[in-house]
Order: C-alpha cells, then sequence, then structure tokens
C-alpha cells in the first residue's frame, strides 16, 4: 500500500498496519489565502453593498452566476468527502485509504488448505486437511463486508469518557452476582468497526487435524475415540507452538468435522455450517437439559446476516418435536435447529464441549463466533459485543473471570463439594497439573487476573492461534474431566509462555450484562411440580366477636369504690411476678 494513512491501528493481536507515509503520502490540505490588489479593496460599507450588487446585476447579465455556483457546490462536496473518510474512524482505530475500497480479493497464505504426512508413525493411517472449497476468497470483496465500509457519516465514540461506576448498593433482597453498566457503541458504529483483514496468528500460521481410521487406546488414563487417545507424549509435543502444526482436534475418524466423524450432523445442515459467515451466535441443549432461550435486542442487520445456530440431541429433539416446538422449518425463533446424531459421549454435559470448544470445525469458513451455554438468553446484539470485548481491545478471544474464585485450587474443592464430578478425577488432574508446575493464583501473575473463567461465554476471532488454543483446551476436557475450568489455565500457560498472545478476561458482571442466565430444565420443572401440589391457603373463617355493652364513662364507669388488694408476706411473691 502507499497511500497516506488515515488513522493508526493500536499494536496488539489486530497488528499494527502500515503508518503514515513518510515519502510520497498525502500532505495535508493547507488553506490558500490569496492577496487582492488594492484596486479592488473596498473601504466603507456603502461601497461594498454598491460593489457588489453591480457585479450581481453583471454576473446575471453575463450568465454565469449559475455556473460558479455549481463549481462552489461541487468543490464543497468533494472537501466534505475527503474530510469525512479522513475522521471517519475511533481515536487509535484506522484503516488505509486504499483497504476501504477494496476492488480485489487477497487471500493470506496460512489460510489455504494443505496436506502435511506424518510419518514413522504405524498407527496413524493417514493425515489429512479436507480440501473442500472455502470461503475465505470472498472475505475481502467490498460487497462481502456490508455497506457500512463505504458509508459517508462521521463517527464518534459514545464510549471515550466512560468511567467504570462504582458497585451498587447492598441489597438483602437479592443476593449473588450481579450485573455491571457497559458501554456498547451503536450497532451501526459496531459494525462499521469490523476489521477488514483477519488479525495475525502469532507464530502458527498453518494448523492442520490428525485423521485415524482406527484410534486405539495405548495409555491407562484419558482420551476417547472421538479424541483419538493422544499418547502424553503427543500432548506434550502439541504445546511446542511452531509455524506449522498438526495437532488432535476431536473428529478423528475423518476430516470432515460431522461427517462419519461422531457428533454426525446431516448433509443438509453441513453444508449450512460450511457456508461463509462473517459473525455465528452458537449454543446447545443436549439431554433436553434446559429450556431454549430466544434472543433479545436483536438488530434488523444482526436478523439477517447473523445466524444463531443451536445443537441438540435426539433426545432433545424428540422433546421439542412432541411439544410442538421444532416442525420442519427446523427453525425456533431465530435459532436454527442443528440434530446431532450418533453423538460421542453418554454425558450430555460433555457433548456440549464439542461445539462449545471446536466451534472452527465445526464452522470453518467463519471469522468470528458468540458461544453461549444453552441456559443463557442473549439481550445484546452481537456486533455490539465483539466491538466492545474483541474489537476495541485489539483481542482474538475474550471469556469472562469467575465471579468469586480465581484459583484453581479453589475451583477444584467447589466443584468436589457441589458434586459436579467425581472427585477421585479431579484430584487425579489436579496432581496431575502440580506435577508439572501449577500454583495457586498470586498477584505475580499480573497482569493476568484470573486462572478460572466463567466459561458459559466465549467471544473469538477464528485464527490459527485461537483455533490451536480451543483444541488443546478440548484435548484436555477430553482427557480428564469435563470440567474446562480446572483445565483452562494450564492450556493458557503453556501457551503464552511461547506467543505473544493473551486474552481478554472480563469481569463477570460484565457477562451479566449482555446474558439473562435461567435455571435448567429440572429445576424449573420440580418448581412447577411443587407449585401444582401445594395445597391452596386453608379458608379463615371470620371469628364472631362476643357482644359487649355499651361503655361507661366517668364516675358511671365504675358503681362503687375501687379496692385495693392487699399484699401480705403470703402473696407478695406472686404479687410481684
Amino acid at each position: 500500500m502507499t497511500g497516506g494513512s488515515l488513522g493508526l491501528r493500536l499494536s496488539g493481536s489486530f497488528g499494527s498496519l502500515q503508518q503514515q507515509a513518510q515519502n510520497g503520502g498525502l500532505q495535508p490540505q493547507n488553506a490558500y489565502i490569496t492577496r487582492r490588489s488594492s484596486k479592488t479593496s473596498l473601504n466603507g460599507s456603502r461601497e461594498k453593498e454598491r460593489f457588489f450588487s453591480s457585479t450581481l446585476r453583471y454576473l446575471c447579465r453575463r450568465k454565469v452566476g449559475m455556473l460558479i455556483l455549481a463549481s462552489f457546490a461541487v468543490l464543497g462536496f468533494m472537501t466534505g468527502f475527503f474530510t469525512v473518510n479522513k475522521e471517519d474512524d475511533f481515536d487509535g482505530y484506522g484503516f488505509p485509504f486504499d483497504t476501504r475500497y477494496i476492488t480485489k480479493s487477497y487471500v493470506t497464505p496460512w489460510l489455504l488448505p494443505g496436506n502435511e504426512v506424518i510419518h514413522n508413525n504405524s498407527k496413524i493411517n493417514k493425515v489429512l486437511v479436507c480440501d473442500y472449497r472455502t470461503g475465505w476468497t470472498t472475505l475481502f470483496n467490498a460487497s462481502a463486508v456490508g455497506d457500512s465500509s463505504t458509508s459517508a457519516t462521521v463517527l464518534t465514540n459514545p464510549c471515550k469518557g466512560f468511567a467504570f461506576p462504582p458497585p451498587p448498593p447492598g441489597d438483602t433482597r437479592r443476593i449473588g452476582p450481579r450485573p455491571c453498566p457497559v458501554c456498547y457503541i451503536p450497532v451501526e458504529q459496531a459494525i462499521a468497526r469490523m476489521p477488514r483483514f483477519p488479525s495475525p496468528s502469532p507464530i502458527v500460521h498453518h494448523l492442520t487435524y490428525f485423521s485415524e481410521e482406527n484410534p486405539s487406546k495405548t495409555e491407562a488414563n484419558g482420551g476417547s475415540d472421538f479424541g483419538g487417545y493422544p499418547s502424553l507424549k503427543r500432548r506434550n509435543d502439541s504445546f511446542n507452538i511452531k509455524e506449522s502444526m498438526t495437532v488432535h482436534c476431536g473428529f478423528v475418524k475423518g476430516c470432515r468435522a460431522g461427517y462419519q466423524t461422531g457428533f454426525d450432523i446431516d448433509m443438509a445442515d453441513l453444508e449450512v455450517l460450511e457456508q461463509f459467515h462473517e459473525v455465528i451466535v452458537a449454543s446447545a441443549i443436549f439431554g433436553n437439559y434446559d429450556v431454549i432461550q430466544q434472543p433479545k435486542n436483536i438488530g434488523e442487520t444482526a436478523r439477517s446476516k447473523v445466524p444463531f445456530f443451536m445443537f441438540i440431541d435426539e433426545e432433545t429433539e424428540r422433546y421439542m418435536r412432541n411439544s410442538s416446538l421444532l416442525g420442519s422449518d427446523k427453525q425456533v425463533g431465530l435459532w436454527r435447529i442443528i440434530v446431532v446424531r450418533n453423538v460421542p459421549y453418554t454425558d450430555p454435559r460433555r457433548n456440549g464441549k464439542v461445539p462449545k470448544l471446536l466451534l472452527h470445525r465445526l464452522f470453518p469458513n467463519t471469522r468470528f463466533s458468540i458461544w453461549i451455554d444453552g441456559k443463557l438468553q442473549l439481550v445484546v446484539d452481537p456486533y455490539q459485543i465483539l466491538e466492545r470485548f474483541l474489537w476495541r481491545h485489539n483481542a482474538t478471544f475474550a471469556i469472562s473471570r469467575h465471579y468469586r474464585r480465581f484459583d484453581v485450587f479453589e475451583e477444584a474443592e467447589a466443584n468436589k463439594a457441589g458434586a459436579k464430578y467425581d472427585n477421585a478425577s479431579i484430584d487425579y488432574q489436579i496432581e496431575f497439573y502440580k506435577k508439572e508446575g501449577l500454583t495457586p493464583y498470586t498477584t505475580a501473575k499480573l497482569p493476568i487476573t484470573s486462572d478460572v473463567p466463567e466459561g458459559c461465554v466465549i467471544i473469538r476471532e477464528h485464527i490459527p492461534i485461537t483455533n490451536l488454543f480451543s483444541c488443546l483446551w478440548f484435548n484436555e476436557v477430553d482427557r480428564f474431566t469435563s470440567r474446562d475450568q480446572l483445565s483452562f489455565s494450564t492450556v493458557r500457560d503453556k501457551v503464552v509462555a511461547q506467543v505473544n498472545w493473551s486474552i481478554n478476561m472480563f469481569l463477570d458482571c460484565e457477562r451479566r450484562n449482555f446474558v439473562i442466565q435461567a435455571y435448567h430444565r429440572d429445576l424449573l420443572e420440580q418448581r412447577a411440580q411443587m407449585a401444582r401440589t401445594r395445597p391452596p391457603p386453608a379458608l379463615v373463617r371470620a371469628r364472631t366477636l362476643p357482644k359487649k355493652g355499651p361503655v361507661r364513662r366517668g364516675r358511671d364507669k365504675r358503681s362503687g369504690p375501687r379496692k385495693r388488694r392487699r399484699v401480705t408476706p403470703k402473696n407478695r411473691e406472686n404479687y410481684f411476678i
């Protein structure tokens, strides 16, 4: 790019684009003022009025007045056009002029599919990368990024002076965590802030996945057919970050995720998932565990351009069809229902980790995704969420921290106390991590603020480094317990120790600002059953008060002199009781 820069993007996961051209760039436009000769200078208001009136009559006679006015209009339009395009940005954000009006497609090398052969391993039959057509070539087409890129409107930053308010006063009637205010920019401005290029992926540029026809278990602990039973050595090797990597990432029985790999999806639905999407929202309900929640406050652009996908198993499908929630159109409100067959695990909660952590495999041609658990209701527009927690911070992965706990050891004890998983399995996982160097969280890890996420919401950009992190996180969930909060910090610390990359761990009260948490279905049904079986309150009969005679007043109230009780030694004690 040779044009001058119209703004600088901050360094970080977005990367710094070209800075302002030092040689041959656009120069600032100066206001040139022409001097008038002494002959045309006028003194006195009367002479000026006679001069302008005579000049106007002359121009009208010569029929050149309209031509001059038209020239001024064109000049004003061109000046406003360049001024708007120069100032159309936030503080600290910007794109070079030639990237805002793209006419050609552009593909970075690490987005292209490729093949990688693994030698000296008889247990791996083949390693493949799906060779189907990707949608990344249309990513940089100006018509694909929306009309906002060419809109000539001056964008301001309404959140520039926003200060995080103090916590609200305590309320004894409402205990537990509460949402806090979050400043979102208008939806139109959020859409305009969407990056036109993918964020650079540090170190790792090409990521492929193992595919084994007949995976076999070689070690006593860990893994599954769906995950491929990666050995401990291969697990450790996967944390050695390189430019080109091949790792286990679920779906090992085929190279096309969802097609005869376990976690199978109908071909018609699979083709929808593999289409190009700039933004998607995804969730899942397995084992009929939750009640589907409809999003609210979604703008018209998101309704038309952002698909909402809900993954369900066959048990949940039967319930929805029997209750007339799901019809032949596979649509329940905004949610497009995706039925998963041949689920890989018997535990519904573990099945839910597949779409939660491996969205990049199910959506290979998607740029940004927002994951919310099935019990959550989205109440803020997806574009505003992405701008607030990714684009504004130059981040590629965002997740909220736990509202109370920030230490993995405390989280493990809380999981055991709440019977979230088998205690022996939790102890085994924690002891394994302790041998690898896991220590309690201290302020020495700053600027990392927590080791425990509240993993019900994940906001990410699909690039190789975030895809790798998601794969490694899933492998830990597949090897150990399904409690992903226990393995998050171990994977994060191993990756960031080698890569200049970080995760935006925002406050949990900010998460509660854009999602509303509901109860699981079993608890809702239990409460409904209690309400139905509760006996009605007993009718209170009106008690008949005894009739009293008229109250006497004055001297008529008593008929005789009032006698005092004489206190004797015998009844003295009873008198004072």
